[in-house]
């Protein structure tokens, strides 16, 4: 009896991997990128024909296993719609997926403040909850995917995940950031909205890098004792969360990219920062293998790093941030300096997120659905002339108007001893914004919000708010 029990376990074996596998990803209620050359792919018996037959179209497609069991083939997916859609898999037995829709797939990456929920986290609120809840009965055609976040040294092909569909019973588990993203692209392009959700709380720039990138660009340690030596907190590590949590949506076919990330870098020297993330985008583009897809991203919220509400080490990563969209193409940062309130000095999570969402998707409609009528562009720092005791700064990307003529909080001036002072502003609208100071007779700088936790008040014509930003190098 016992010989025949095993002997029925190992047909089954047999059988099991006869039949095609596929990757958690693709599965029921999954979103394929609209008007594509979507790729699916899986595992079957070596040099097996697998044959996918799709529900839009009579077109087949063939693709033949290696000898690791591999296939993959691409599909052409039709226009958005929220008909649902099926798709079959046969090696000789079939699979079928339903309930698929074709839309627009844009990948929610980096650290907590995208990772962090619609429900947000322990004494870690997102404004608006309830409302985010009630409303998500509108969303119809919003699907999302979280990649477990999990870490490995070799690249990972597959992740234990399930599509799932927003609603009242749903949405609480999705990326804040990413929900209120789709929530208005879905509204306003009419079309569904999948996010493919592949980050990690409290991860460097540099966890997300390959092997060979950390070892051409970077002295970060690569081997496993190494890294947990120099690393105590998992989510420091280098490498290991890209193998592991990035790695496996890499075939997927998406639209772009968002990402909220740096707070674990605040503190790298010079221009490392701005560097790396460009390093990232360049390696993820080349994964994905997409061509110049965007990437989108958003600027670290006022905090007080290193417990000083006064100092800079946020300052100067943000200014990286700033920086990094003049070396990646295709790219644009969104400003938050208005997305943490007074009482929030502490909060490494600030709780309006959905600003910071509905902004990424005013870049995306104006800029990859070439809606130009929104105004996406925050404004930022143009020229300073300084002339006795006055500064005057001019803008780019107002929008022909800010948001105030008086009370204009966030400046500060300094002289020759580098000391900065806070300063009196008033807007001119051919002047442009005029800086006084009276503790500072001879000024030859000034700085908007240029520290950790620091609060303006300037937002552009679209109540975007100003860049923090220096006129000095010091």
């Amino acid at each position: 009896m016992r010989k025949l029990f095993i002997l029925l376990s190992l047909l089954c074996v047999v059988v099991c991997q006869g039949k095609v596998r596929l990757p958690h990803i693709i599965g029921d209620n999954m979103i394929l990128q609209q008007n594509s050359q979507a790729r699916l792919w899986g595992w079957a018996k070596p040099g097996k024909k697998v044959t996918v037959s799709v529900s839009w179209s009579n077109e087949t497609y063939t693709g033949k296993t290696g000898k690791d069991g591999k296939w993959m083939v691409s599909v052409n997916t039709p226009a958005a719609s929220y008909t649902p859609l099926s798709i079959t898999f046969d090696d000789g037995e079939p699979t079928t997926i339903n309930g698929v829709l074709s839309g627009e797939v844009w990948v929610c990456a980096g650290q907590s403040n995208m990772e962090m929920p619609v429900k947000g986290f322990g004494n870690c609120p997102v404004e608006g909850y309830n409302y985010a809840v009630t409303e998500s009965v509108h969303s119809h055609g919003i699907h999302y995917v979280k990649i477990p976040s999990v870490t490995s040294m070799t690249p990972l092909d597959d992740a234990n995940c399930e599509w799932k569909e927003c609603n009242p019973f749903t949405v609480g588990d999705a990326s804040a950031v990413g929900y209120f993203f789709a929530r208005i692209v879905n509204s306003t392009l009419d079309v569904p909205v999948g996010l493919v959700m592949a980050n990690k709380g409290g991860t460097r720039v540099e966890s997300w890098l390959t092997r060979e990138n950390l070892e051409k660009y970077t002295t970060e340690p690569l081997d496993t004792l190494e890294i947990v030596k120099r690393f105590p907190m998992d989510y420091h590590r280098p490498l290991l969360w890209g193998n592991g949590t990035f790695n496996p949506i890499l075939n997927y076919t998406v639209k772009g990219i968002l990402f909220y990330q740096g707070c674990s870098n605040v503190g790298n020297p010079g221009n490392q920062y701005s560097e790396r993330l460009s390093l990232l985008v360049n390696q993820w583009r080349d994964q994905f293998g997409l061509g110049e897809i965007p990437f989108y991203f958003v600027e670290i919220a006022p905090y007080y790093y290193e417990d000083d509400v006064n100092g800079i080490s946020g300052a100067l990563l943000r200014e990286q941030q700033k920086r990094a969209t003049t070396l990646i193409p295709n790219s644009s940062l969104v400003c938050t300096n208005d997305l943490a309130y007074p009482w929030e000095t502490q909060q490494i999570h600030p709780c309006q997120k959905r600003q910071v969402g509905e902004r990424l998707a005013f870049t995306a409609l104006n800029k990859t659905y070439q809606i130009h009528t929104l105004m996406c562009e925050s404004p930022s720092f143009k020229d300073l002339t300084i002339s006795n005791d006055t500064c005057y700064v001019h803008l780019q990307n107002d929008y022909d108007g800010i948001s105030r003529y008086e009370d204009i909080q966030g400046f500060e001036v300094a002289g020759q001893d580098k000391v900065f002072h806070p300063a009196k502003a008033i807007y001119h609208w051919t002047k442009g914004i005029i800086i006084t100071c009276d503790e500072v007779k001879k000024p030859v700088a000034v700085r908007y919000c240029f520290r950790n936790f620091q609060l303006g008040n300037v937002a552009n014509q679209a109540g975007l708010p100003l860049f923090p930003f220096r006129t000095d190098t010091w």
